[in-house]
């Protein structure tokens, strides 16, 4: 292809896409994969393949022949199954028809979610470390992020007087995402009652992103539509991807209030239309049978994740004891080093792979994230590895302390 001499491509970019700052998760993967023999801690997604009867469901569905669109909504009988996970699991009221919408995948249903409410200005606010994403599509719908602070010391919950903290007249907006990436923070019963009062009194939407609501270990999932009054103040996001070990699959869906699925269901249908009806019928068998795959898959991470918070505090690091999802994100600011040369020189030494902790914002600075999503035996050489990196790191710098 040849290139006119002359022409200016950037002049033709959209600004706001042009200030967007590439992922830091993406771009230390791209140190991964030119490095051989990686043992890797910073994928997202879970280590099991699919089980075997969900694969099989989407196999049987295509050799029925199910290889045409859905409706906009997604098929009525795995809305109608979302429904009623919704209501078994969280007590929760939806009608399958008007208030539940499959996506392609959770992220797809919060970019919707935010594109239908925002108005140019208008503040969203984001609990900090978070989610890659909620920052740069909160500003390519027009919004303004405003990240919330969370510390290692209050668990990485988010209280409510931090939260009013930041509330100003033009917020409109609160994304929860608990079970959180990357801290495995969740709230509590007080902490969720309290925040749900402020979102009464500022008149706020809430945008919860519960796609790690199943995996958690200190108790039955929660959502936060589930409290009084909140439902109809809450656009409710999920998936399949995490629970059911289903990320390629990119199948989601939304819950919420008649009125928004509506209106986002126009922004669906232009420029999505449907999920895959494979997907979709691969979801259907997971939620129709698929529990104690679930059940079993989270008992080995709750087995990984006691295995990693005991190695990383022997070795000196200092390690919030996540409470969901399955990342844990300790403290490396003993070290001397930031997280950033923290990560890359780990990697350089030992050949193990963790993010950065200011990837998922700027509280995150002194911390890494670690995935336990990947074998026992993987894990234990990795903390092997790191052991030996963080010995070296502090005898190196009790050294310098010693001839300073």
């Amino acid at each position: 292809m040849t290139i006119t001499c002359g022409f200016e491509a950037q002049r033709f970019i959209n600004p706001t896409v042009k200030s967007l700052p590439p992922s830091g998760i993406r771009r230390f993967f791209d140190l991964v994969a030119s490095t051989r023999g990686v043992i890797s801690l910073g994928v997202g997604e879970p280590d099991f393949v699919t089980p075997w009867h969900i694969r099989e469901a989407c196999v049987q569905s295509l050799e029925r022949g199910y290889t045409m669109y859905t409706s906009n909504y997604g098929l009525p009988e795995l809305r109608q199954a979302i429904a009623g996970y919704l209501a078994e699991r969280f007590g929760l009221s939806y009608d399958p028809q008007r208030q539940i919408m499959v996506t392609i995948g959770a992220s797809e249903a919060v970019d919707l979610a935010l594109r239908t409410v925002i108005n140019p200005g208008d503040e969203v606010l984001i609990p900090e470390p978070c989610y890659v994403s909620y920052r740069p599509i909160t500003q390519m719908a027009g919004g303004v992020p405003v990240t919330v602070p969370t510390t290692m010391e209050e668990e990485f919950a988010l209280t409510a007087a931090r939260l009013e903290k930041h509330i100003t007249p033009r917020t409109k907006v609160l994304i929860l995402c608990f079970p959180n990436n990357p801290t495995g923070a969740v709230l509590n019963d007080a902490e969720m009652q309290a925040i749900a009062a402020l979102v009464k009194k500022y008149n706020l939407l809430v945008i919860s992103d519960e796609i790690y609501a199943e995996l958690r270990y200190d108790g039955p999932p929660r959502s936060f539509a589930a409290l009084p009054g909140m439902q109809e103040r809450t656009i409710l996001v999920s998936g399949f991807s995490k629970a059911f070990a289903m990320t390629g699959w990119r199948v989601g869906y939304v819950a919420a209030h008649p009125d928004f699925l509506a209106a986002m269901v126009k922004i669906h249908q232009y420029t999505i239309l449907c999920a895959p009806v494979m997907g979709q019928m691969a979801a259907l068998e997971a939620l129709r049978h698929g529990r104690q795959d679930v059940e079993r898959m989270v008992a080995e991470y709750d087995r990984r994740r006691r295995l990693v918070v005991s190695r990383l505090r022997e070795m000196g690091l200092e390690c919030f004891e996540p409470r969901g999802a399955f990342y844990v994100f300790p403290s490396i600011k003993v070290t001397g080093l930031t997280s950033t040369q923290f990560a890359e020189e780990l990697l350089k030494e030992e050949k193990v792979a963790v993010v950065p902790g200011p990837a998922f914002g700027s509280s995150g600075e002194g911390f890494i994230r670690c995935s336990y999503a990947t074998s026992l035996a993987e894990l234990t050489e990795a903390m092997n590895r790191m052991e030996r990196f963080v010995a070296r790191r502090l005898a190196f710098k009790h050294r310098a302390v010693a001839h300073a």
